[in-house]
């Protein structure tokens, strides 16, 4: 396969999501006929996402033999993330390496550059919502897929591990829980009022 027709997968500072970036400079051609007929503007996370979607299409496009979306599974999903592996701009530390599980080495390595994972949950779900905005049933979805799941879960316990980094889930924030004393105003003292 031409990796120069292929995409990288970019973190975002502003959000903390990721994108896609053909690095082509102007894949305007797959997706001026794709905006609302209304007129308006899709958000930030719709245009990402059609992007996503526009990448995967291309990849099964250049896949040898040439997939179709029909024909797709969970292992095409996984050779797809591999593939942008390549791409990667995040240092994953080998347990060999004197860095393993340091978050800020305090020199080079050699260690491999790979996709944050982050990004590749983030990805995985704008595609997982495409394919099902695109016609595809939810029980078929390949990107929803028990080995993605897995995999996805392996890429961040070895990056969490790799990187010194824990990857907790984010907690709700729940609105302060008012005690018994605080929701009444305070009783008098027997024998005042």
């Amino acid at each position: 396969m031409d990796s120069s027709s292929f995409p990288d997968v970019e973190s975002s500072n502003s959000e903390n999501s990721s994108s896609i970036n053909t690095g082509g400079g102007g894949n305007t051609s797959s997706t001026a006929g794709t905006s609302s007929s209304s007129g308006s503007t899709l958000s930030r996370y719709e245009n990402q996402k059609r992007r996503d979607w526009n990448t995967f299409g291309q990849y099964l496009k250049n896949h040898r033999p040439p997939l179709s979306l029909s024909r797709c599974s969970g292992a095409h999903v996984l050779e797809f993330l591999r593939y942008l592996d390549q791409f990667g701009k995040t240092k994953v530390h080998t347990p060999i390496c004197p860095f393993y599980g340091h978050p800020n080495p305090p020199a080079p390595c050699p260690c491999p550059l790979r996709q944050a994972w982050g990004s590749l949950d983030a990805l995985i779900g704008r595609l997982r919502a495409a394919y099902e905005e695109n016609g595809g049933k939810p029980e078929t979805n390949p990107f929803g897929a028990r080995a993605v799941r897995l995999y996805l879960r392996e890429v961040r316990d070895l990056q969490s591990k790799a990187r010194g980094i824990s990857y907790e889930k984010k907690k709700r924030k729940r609105p302060p829980a008012t005690t018994s004393s605080e929701a009444s105003p305070p009783l008098p003292p027997p024998g005042e009022g």
